[in-house]
């Protein structure tokens, strides 16, 4: 492994942190943010008026880095520019592994005297082979050993999914809206400008750690478009790979440049890259943790006919609608099907071409019976089933026993059979409640997306993936 990536791990795995610059201004954040952090955490800061702060805290300051008696693996820069290229020596001079630089104002300004000071920094790093993150970044997210970059992300759980950010908005975002859809983070790392470790370093770490089986990354741009695309190349076959571009527009592009410096990219060539080694794009935050949601828990597959389960007919005209236009198909049914949905299905106001409309007065037996006919349909790769609050939540709260018996019956049915199974809660007025539902049935292993055009866009991005790597 490179030095830099050596030391990098050593940084995400410090016997101790320290913060040069938390102020009162933002309640020192960055202290109180690495509060679950197992080891020391110390404060360097040469203001006299953020000191009793600071101690208040329970932490101990310092007038240099060199001061701290024993050794610091990780620092979080937060001094202004002009400031940062001593921090960043005595960084070095005290054997420091890994700085993040949350300090912005560099070559993202256009301005001489930012470019010049991130020149010198970039020069200073490099002839150290210090693992420097930044700068203008959020800086290292690693749960397991408490090391977070924002007071709300959860700690102490580990995690398998791996994601790099130059934006660190997009960073923290990610870490806080994944959780709160099941995803477990080994590593997160925001990058911004990426002078010493830029993307293709980090996806390198990402590629050699143990602990990552997925990773994610938000790019705007590389200093090295060939490096990283070899890295995607070699990525992508061993672990699931989900870019998301930002500057995809003229607009975009001109957004990107004051954001991290970075040039813009040739959407075609990106692209032709994704197809050709296996990568997922990805447009939007939602698009890559339903992705990653779905490659988590469906079934793996490759086939791309779906069987549509509804309650009501007009949800199985736009579910239909929704996966057609991701070019998914919902093919008929073989007859062996037909004959056995003739046998029972009566059902009033209901309907089993596929899509499925059980209308509302169906039985607990008569779903099961629906959904195995379906998953044992050749012409069926999957099934996805509506499950709208806005008739179930009443029948929940009058039958005792109906969610479990439901949750029991997908449970079964995803043990027995191969084929995924997802599922859609949403269109209700009870958002708390779909909030619930939906954790529980990913507890049973049963991904629920908010919308049939999120399921689509999902289930499309998975399908895919199982198709470039059988």
């Amino acid at each position: 492994m490179d030095k830099r990536l050596e030391n990098l791990h050593r940084a995400l795995h410090p016997r101790a942190i320290a913060v040069v610059g938390a102020r009162k201004v933002d309640d020192y954040s960055w202290l109180r943010n690495m509060s679950t952090f197992d080891g020391p955490v110390y404060s360097v800061n040469i203001d006299e008026n953020e000191i009793p702060g600071i101690e208040a805290l329970g932490i101990t300051n310092y007038q240099r880095l060199t001061d701290i008696p024993g050794p610091v693996d990780f620092v979080v820069v937060a001094v202004p520019r002009r400031a940062s290229p001593f921090v960043i020596q005595d960084a070095i001079d005290k054997g420091v592994a890994g700085a993040a630089m949350f300090t912005s104002g560099f070559a993202e300004t256009a301005e001489d005297e930012g470019r010049e000071l991130q020149e010198k920094i970039t020069a200073m790093a490099r002839a150290s082979d210090i693992a420097l993150v930044g700068p203008n970044c959020m800086g290292l997210y690693h749960p397991k050993v408490g090391i977070r970059n924002h007071i709300e992300q959860p700690a102490g759980e580990a995690g398998n999914v791996g994601f790099i950010s130059q934006s660190g908005t997009h960073a923290i975002n990610f870490s806080l809206y994944g959780a709160s859809q099941g995803l477990k983070i080994s590593k997160a790392i925001s990058f911004g400008n990426g002078v010493v470790l830029d993307s293709p370093d980090l996806l390198e770490y990402l590629l050699q750690d143990d602990e990552t089986t997925m990773v994610g990354m938000y790019v705007e741009g590389s200093r090295d478009d060939q490096r990283l695309f070899d890295v995607i190349k070699r990525l992508a076959p061993r672990k699931p790979l989900l870019i998301w571009r930002g500057g995809q527009t003229a607009a975009g592009s001109r957004a990107t440049a004051s954001h991290t410096g970075s040039p813009r990219q040739d959407g075609a060539v990106w692209a032709s890259l994704c197809r050709q080694s296996g990568a997922l794009e990805i447009q939007s935050l939602e698009e890559m943790v339903d992705t990653m949601k779905a490659l988590q828990h469906l079934k793996p597959s490759g086939g791309q006919r779906l069987a549509l389960v509804t309650l009501t007919g007009g949800p199985s005209v736009v579910s239909t609608d929704a996966f057609t236009k991701q070019g998914l198909e919902i093919p008929t049914l073989t007859e062996a099907s037909y004959d056995k949905f003739r046998a029972f299905f009566n059902i009033v106001g209901g309907s089993y071409r596929n899509p499925v409309d059980m209308g509302m007065n169906q039985t607990p037996e008569h779903f099961t019976d629906i959904m195995r006919i379906l998953l044992e349909d050749s012409n069926i790769d999957a099934v996805v089933n509506d499950l709208p609050l806005t008739f179930l939540r009443r029948r929940i709260e009058r039958r005792p026993g109906y969610q479990e018996q439901l949750f029991n019956t997908l449970t079964e049915l995803r043990e027995h059979y191969g084929k995924p199974l997802l599922a859609v809660v949403g269109y209700s007025p009870f958002e708390k409640d779909e909030v619930d539902f939906r954790k529980a049935l990913l507890e049973i292993g049963v991904p629920a997306f908010h919308n049939f055009e999120r399921a689509a866009c999902a289930y499309r991005q998975v399908s895919t993936y199982h198709r470039s790597h059988p």
